[in-house]
């Protein structure tokens, strides 16, 4: 029998999650019951995938994107309280690992969507960072981007935002998921012809058109479904625990 200090003491060291300064606490974020034996996981930790964790039998919901960010209002009223009683009710472990997750060279989000998207040996985005969060790669061939857009609909099920600042062959792609459009500003200094981030702000347009570079916003869930389900089957086959993703959709 695996307990939840036991689960949440090893994905805090396999994680590294003190070498991180971060928006919100990672690890255990709600206590529930003591031993585990099924782990759900989710992007975020709305109703709907706490509900559908509850419905399932989980013991830990595993998410990326957890509670208590750093300047949200700390009462407790609202779809807060809905979301903290529903858990409570459920004597339901709450485990959420945000940079920590993004980074990790094994389980990250980043790295498992290169793995999805066929961009081999990743390289950090950050020069001289210890624990840099966005990649890059040189493909082995060029490729068209409208073949690149192609595979990113069919991995992320949904067509991407695309704004072309470049040539029509591309070759060396970097990426970060979820909201890191800013990032575009690295990309250009890696000289990459084209990055792929989960969000796009107004900005982004004219940056990506000024500079020469193709951006393509694939949704920040969308790019980031990944990692909790890897880590979610590493600690299963650390714990022999079973494990269940629940894909709640959402557009953004």
């Amino acid at each position: 029998m695996t307990t939840l200090n036991q689960l949440v003491n090893y994905a805090d060291q396999y994680l590294k999650i003190r070498e991180f300064k971060d928006y919100c606490p990672n690890g255990l974020q709600v206590e529930g019951r003591s031993q585990v034996n099924k782990i759900a996981t989710a992007v975020t930790a709305n109703f709907e995938s706490i509900e559908a964790a509850a419905q399932w039998g989980a013991d830990v919901l595993l998410v990326h994107h957890g509670y208590f960010w750093k300047g949200e209002a700390s009462v407790i009223t609202g779809i807060k309280k809905n979301r903290l009683k529903k858990l409570l009710d459920e004597d339901l472990s709450l485990v959420a690992y945000h940079l920590p997750l993004d980074a990790h060279p094994e389980v990250g989000n980043n790295v498992q969507l290169g793995h999805r998207l066929g961009f081999t040996d990743p390289q950090p985005l950050h020069k001289g960072l210890k624990n840099s969060i966005g990649n890059v790669a040189t493909l082995s061939e060029p490729m068209s981007i409208a073949a690149l857009l192609r595979r990113c609909e069919e991995q992320f099920q949904r067509a991407p935002l695309h704004i072309d600042g470049g040539q029509s062959q591309v070759q060396r792609v970097a990426w970060c998921t979820g909201a890191a459009q800013n990032m575009i500003d690295e990309a250009i200094q890696a000289r990459a012809d084209v990055y792929i981030s989960g969000e796009i702000s107004e900005q982004t347009v004219h940056i990506a058109r000024e500079s020469g570079i193709h951006f393509i916003s694939a949704g920040h869930h969308a790019t980031e479904r990944y990692g909790v389900q890897a880590l979610a089957a590493h600690l299963a086959q650390q714990f022999s625990l079973q494990h269940c993703f629940f894909d709640i959709d959402n557009p953004v």
